[in-house]
């Protein structure tokens, strides 16, 4: 069980730090006007986890589909980690 937990965290983090950098790169690339990341990419992303670089870069907040996306996936992941530790994750 605690090798699950150790894969789920590490899973949740990579996942979160590879959307933030990608959040961090599109943001510098509309603002100078080059090739964007396309959003089927950040949206996949998003689904498997991560809203961390939208909110700190303000990136794509005024799109209706990446906020419920990034949402859905945050709410799997708090989901998961909470049958994965048998208990509530914020006590």
């Amino acid at each position: 069980m605690m090798e699950d937990r150790l894969i789920a965290l590490l899973y949740f983090g990579s996942v979160n730090a590879i959307l933030f950098v990608l959040m961090g790169i599109d943001k510098y690339r509309a603002k100078k006007k080059m090739w964007r990341i396309p959003e089927k990419t950040l949206l996949s992303f998003g689904i498997l986890g991560g809203i961390l670089g939208m909110v700190l870069f303000h990136h794509k907040i005024r799109l209706t589909k990446f906020k419920v996306i990034y949402l859905l996936g945050l709410v799997l992941m708090l989901g998961m980690l909470y049958f994965l530790f048998d208990r509530p994750i914020f006590r």
